[in-house]
């Protein structure tokens, strides 16, 4: 077979064309296959999915609708509720039609609404509180909003508040008869009608309005972002607008709760809609005692009561209306007494004229309208820091003598100012703790004020001054950490309007060049009696959930400690003795005091005049100090006589609750004092 080829049959024209034909074939019904699913698909999307893309366009086929949350309270120290959230059930009704779509004849296609209308209000008559205002069939109309002016289609509208439970029993039991019924549990604040330190307590507004403040600020602007509907706030929130109310709103709102409510695309109901309940916020505690903090209150107003009616110092001080005072702990820092008073009732509502909180800002109690500050000068109460200087500075020693002969000079030979002592008085030799004791303007000036530039130059002088005061928390916020809290004002550093360096320290010296707060003043004073710690003023004790678990828990907190000789802390503490306190006659306790008496230019009558402020600080016991005050009474004259009276009722209303001796005193009432009494009459 060699040299053979062997070759394949070849196909013939007809079965090549066959061949070919029968790919076109196979070409075309696929081809015809793909286009029937193309089509299909698109009728599928057209009839079917189209409804729900289309909800999907306008934001989704739920749509949520906040309701509002439910703030904690604030409890005082001894477990009484200063502010408090009530339960409040509303009937919400949710337009499950749409009743906007005209008839024939253009009129609005409503009349199965104003039916249901008609028979909520039977209910209301029926079942409501009879003392309540009636509600009406219009209002129940204009409230569904049917025409959507006021809410979208989806919305809840809110029909009633406070729900009797006969109310809430029938709608309830009649969830058919009133198609889109939602019976949902809101809260209404209330606050202690005592009015216990309600500048401090704080009160609430509206969120729409309270957008001038930086934190609501930025809240508003991270609403649009905000994924959580618990964490929305909606414009007619309820959110605190000062003091705790405000220091604590993350913790105290908790969150809120939303009806979860599916839509068409025409923005209304389809479907039932759920509810998610809100979350109550938590408890704050706060170191405030109602006990003490009613007693200062009342210590003021009776104070104020009596400058008006009894001469002092030869004159009635009835331009004195305003008073305000702290009570601070010495080892703990907790604030149990801050009065700014006269106060106001946050009771009255979401729109009241609330005056400022006169212990930490500039203007209280009402006073901005007459160009008088609240924050004063703090006139010889810093004298005991003064001293602390000098000797600090060894500008003179502990045994020094000093000639007071009643006033000092400064300024050039043959032009100076002299500057006296409180009433010209002559002290004769004195050393440093008798200085403040006697409260000499004198001793200041020329061993402090004079001896700073002396060493330093005036500028350099100044600033030495400033630090000082800084250290001890004047001219610097004190921690507490509550809202507008100011820091002061140190008119020191003006040597300009001051004339000079020497004139500005010179009248600094003896505390007409500084004005500080109350509590900047409560906390320097405690710095005093613990020697040199800074301790921030804390006004709550801790945070607690609703079941009473803790969260988080507050104690003493240092800011900065200054160290001095103990000998110089001694030195003041010794001069801490004013002398000739009537208030303070039958006290038990040594106890270790300044007065102060500040001159300020203030309108009076419609003219500028000088007047005297009462200003007050002590710590007790002198040895071992338990609680610092602090009193400023504006235009309320000498600080023994208008300021003194109301710390001696602070001390005895802490000494009643905890004890200055670490064992509380209460006062026996009439009864009490009967019931020990033996047959004879005679105390047992």
């Amino acid at each position: 077979m060699k040299g053979f080829k062997i070759y394949k049959d070849v196909p013939d024209e007809a079965e090549m064309k066959r061949r070919y034909n029968g790919r076109i074939n196979i070409f075309f019904f696929t081809a015809f296959l793909i286009f029937c699913v193309i089509i299909v698909r698109m009728a599928i999307l057209q009839f079917v999915e189209g409804p729900e893309l289309a909800s999907q366009e306008t934001g989704g086929e739920q749509k949520h609708f906040p309701l509002q949350p439910i703030r904690g309270s604030i409890i005082d120290a001894s477990g009484t509720k200063l502010a408090y959230s009530t339960a409040s059930n509303s009937l919400y009704i949710t337009l499950m039609k749409d009743y906007s779509k005209k008839t024939d004849k253009g009129k609005a296609n409503r009349p199965e609404a104003e039916e249901m209308a008609k028979r909520i209000v039977q209910a209301f008559n029926k079942y409501g509180d009879p003392k309540a205002e009636p509600i009406t069939v219009k209002k129940v109309i204009d409230d569904l909003d049917l025409e959507y002016n006021k809410q979208h289609g989806y919305e809840p509208r809110r029909i009633k508040t406070d729900l009797t439970k006969e109310e809430i029993a029938y709608f309830m039991e009649n969830r058919a008869k009133f198609p889109g019924v939602q019976i949902v549990e809101e809260n209404v604040r209330h606050y202690d009608p005592d009015t216990v330190a309600v500048q401090t307590i704080g009160y609430l507004r509206k969120f729409g309005g309270s957008k001038s403040v930086k934190d609501y600020e930025v809240i508003d602007q991270s609403n649009k972002d905000q994924d959580n509907p618990g964490l929305i706030y909606t414009e007619e929130e309820s959110v605190g607008y000062d003091g705790l109310e405000r220091m604590y709103q993350e913790e105290l709102r908790g969150k809120s709760g939303y009806l979860s409510i599916p839509i068409n695309p025409q923005n209304m109901v389809d479907g039932v809609p759920t509810m998610v309940a809100p979350e109550k916020g938590l408890n704050i505690h706060t170191t405030v005692h109602k006990d003490i903090q009613l007693a200062t209150e009342q210590a003021i107003m009776d104070q104020l009561q009596y400058l008006h009616t009894h001469p002092v110092s030869g004159k009635l001080h009835k331009d004195a209306l305003t008073g305000y005072a702290v009570a601070m702990e010495v080892d703990t820092g907790n604030v149990v007494a801050m009065a700014s008073m006269p106060d106001y009732d946050p009771n009255e509502g979401l729109d009241i004229d609330a005056s400022g909180n006169g212990t930490i800002t500039i203007y209280g109690s009402g006073r901005s309208g007459n160009g008088f500050e609240s924050m004063i000068f703090l006139g010889s109460v810093i004298k005991p820091l003064t001293v602390l200087i000098g000797l600090n500075e060894g500008l003179f020693g502990i045994n020094d003598t000093y000639p007071d002969q009643g006033y000092a000079t400064i300024g050039r030979e043959g032009s100076e100012t002299r500057i006296s002592n409180s009433s010209g008085h002559r002290n004769g030799p004195i050393k440093p703790q008798l200085a403040i004791q006697q409260s000499s303007n004198a001793f200041m000036i020329d061993m402090i004020g004079k001896r700073l530039v002396s060493k330093y130059g005036g500028e350099k002088g100044v600033t030495v001054w400033d630090e000082y005061m800084e250290k001890f928390g004047l001219g610097v916020v004190t921690g507490s950490g509550l809202p507008n809290e100011h820091k002061g004002l140190k008119n020191y550093t003006d040597t300009k309007a001051a004339g000079s360096n020497l004139a500005a320290l010179a009248y600094a010296s003896f505390g007409q060049q500084g004005k500080y707060t109350p509590l900047q003043l409560a906390q320097y004073t405690v710095m005093l009696a613990n020697e040199g710690k800074r301790v921030k003023p804390q006004l709550v004790s801790k945070v607690t959930d609703q079941d009473g678990n803790v969260v988080k828990e507050f104690g003493r907190e240092v800011l900065n400690e200054v160290e001095f000789p103990k000998t110089y802390w001694q030195t003041i503490k010794r001069g801490m003795n004013t002398q000739g306190l009537a208030a303070f006659d039958d006290f038990k306790y040594d106890f270790a005091r300044k007065t102060g008496t500040s001159e300020q230019e203030a309108k009076v009558n419609g003219r500028w005049q000088k007047i005297d402020n009462g200003v007050f600080i002590a710590f007790a016991p002198r040895d071992n100090p338990k609680l610092a005050v602090a009193v400023v009474v504006p235009e309320g004259g000498f600080g023994s006589q208008s300021a003194a009276p109301i710390a001696r009722k602070i001390f005895d209303a802490y000494d009643e609750v905890y004890g200055l001796d670490g064992t509380p005193h209460p006062k026996k009432t009439e009864e009490q004092k009967d019931s020990t009494q033996d047959e004879t009459g005679d105390n047992r």
